[in-house]
């Protein structure tokens, strides 16, 4: 995993994204899907910006389907933002790397 991205799955979901005294950016993804691939790196370079601000995450949806499910997940890459343990913004499909910095400051 890269450094400053936590690999999550459904087991300890709760402890590290709705306990989380900072917010978290959960990148929802695939090994498989092409627009997972190509956010990601977005994903890593927002993740060294932000590091001391917002935890970032990644939960591979083929290998943990209960999270996934919960948050009513149909398309991959989807991006969820939770903030105090509550979903409080979601971007869904490949954006540019703007849109999601916007995203985040929003959050802070």
């Amino acid at each position: 995993m890269v450094k400053g991205i936590i690999e999550i799955d459904d087991k300890n979901f709760d402890s590290e994204v709705l306990q989380s005294e900072e917010p978290v950016l959960v990148d929802f993804w695939a090994p498989w899907c092409g627009p997972c691939r190509a956010i990601g790196p977005m994903v890593e370079e927002l993740a060294s910006t932000f590091e001391n601000e917002v935890k970032f995450a990644k939960c591979n949806v083929d290998d943990n389907p209960v999270t996934p499910g919960k948050y009513g997940i149909r398309a991959i890459p989807t991006l969820i933002f939770f903030k105090d343990g509550n979903v409080v913004d979601q971007i869904t499909g490949m954006v540019a790397k703007s849109k999601l910095e916007v995203a985040i400051k929003n959050i802070l």
